[in-house]
């Protein structure tokens, strides 16, 4: 983990996109899909700690330095504390818990947990299961670079009728979740990052600040103080990861990147990449990359992964959530929407 500091208060740019782009989201070692590119306050602290399989960047700035590191603390605590409730890897977590329960009985969860699943059934029922948290059923796919690992055709030929959104009971009213059949389980990798990043970022305001940006793993969220500049957030092109399309100017709100080339590996030819499609098992073959833009969580939150896997099929979902987005479909054709086209910068 990078020494943390503060910045000297005569330097007028944040230098946070040079570290993003330094990382691979690959097994290839490509690119980030988007940086946080610069901006400006009279004191500044950057802080990088791995979190959910990447690594999350948090950028700060204040009048007061000592609000810095106190607020930086807490959100890092407070999206490790989710991380571990939500995280499909560990059989301690709550959702390790409903796996472990799957077929037996409901298991108690928090109002977070409650607030994600309720998020990715929706999801799953506007993208008519294009998006389904219940593909941890298919179990063994594995992206960790160094150590992919696909699952046989058999076992997932023999797990996916078990995939299923509508198996999935989550009971608000007495705040319990259950998979009936044994075997099952979720994975939130699709819905809760987002979620839990937004959780970050609320706690820095929560310590009094007003400008601060999170970039984990390609996806971005900013707040700006009234009087400060927008921050600068560079989108990558999905067909060619290492170059920029452009920067968009976020004051607040949410960048969204799903892309083929971030959490993948390459064996006998073929890249498979870490979005599944719940209806075949294997890494969806819709656009190289999805990029969404949006001042509300739940407008974008798991719509890219359901448009990595509907295609152009998603185009009317998308107009639906009044999202900005930019689609690069498997043929190379661009796709943006008119606000995209409109705010996307030339860095």
């Amino acid at each position: 983990m990078p020494a943390p500091g503060l910045a000297d208060p005569q330097r007028r740019r944040l230098a946070l996109g040079a570290a993003a782009l330094a990382l691979g989201g690959c097994v290839a070692a490509w690119p980030r899909r988007a940086a946080a590119l610069a901006r400006h306050e009279d004191v500044r602290l950057r802080e990088s700690r791995e979190l959910m399989g990447t690594r999350v960047d948090i950028a700060a700035a204040s009048p007061d330095a000592a609000q810095l590191r106190p607020a930086l603390d807490a959100a890092f605590a407070r999206m490790a504390a989710l991380a571990a409730e939500m995280s499909h890897y560990e059989a301690t977590s709550r959702v390790g818990a409903i796996a472990l329960s799957a077929g037996l009985q409901p298991v108690p969860i928090s109002k977070e947990l409650l607030t994600v699943l309720e998020m990715g059934q929706l999801v799953a029922r506007n993208s008519g299961g294009a998006f389904d948290m219940t593909v941890g059923t298919l179990g063994l796919w594995h992206f960790d670079a160094g150590h992919p690992q696909m699952p046989a055709p058999s076992h997932i030929y023999s797990h996916l009728a078990s995939v299923g959104y509508s198996h999935l009971v989550v009971d608000r009213h007495r705040q319990m979740a259950y998979l009936p059949k044994r075997g099952m389980r979720l994975d939130l990798g699709g819905i809760a990052k987002l979620y839990i990043l937004r959780e970050g970022l609320n706690m820095l305001r929560g310590q009094g600040l007003q400008s601060a940006l999170i970039n984990g793993g390609g996806d971005v969220l900013a707040m700006s103080a009234p009087a400060a500049p927008p921050w600068r957030v560079g989108v990558r092109d999905p067909r060619q990861p290492q170059r920029l399309l452009g920067a968009l100017e976020v004051r607040d709100g949410f960048v969204a990147s799903s892309g083929d080339y971030e959490r993948c590996f390459v064996r006998d030819g073929r890249r498979y990449h870490h979005v599944i499609d719940p209806k075949t098992g294997y890494p969806a073959q819709g656009p190289h990359g999805v990029t969404l833009v949006s001042h509300d969580l739940e407008a974008v939150n798991g719509l890219g992964a359901a448009a990595m896997v509907l295609g152009r099929d998603a185009l009317p979902l998308i107009r639906r959530a009044g999202v900005e987005a930019l689609i690069a479909h498997r043929d190379g054709e661009l796709w943006t929407t008119a606000g995209m086209r409109g705010r996307l910068q030339a860095v």
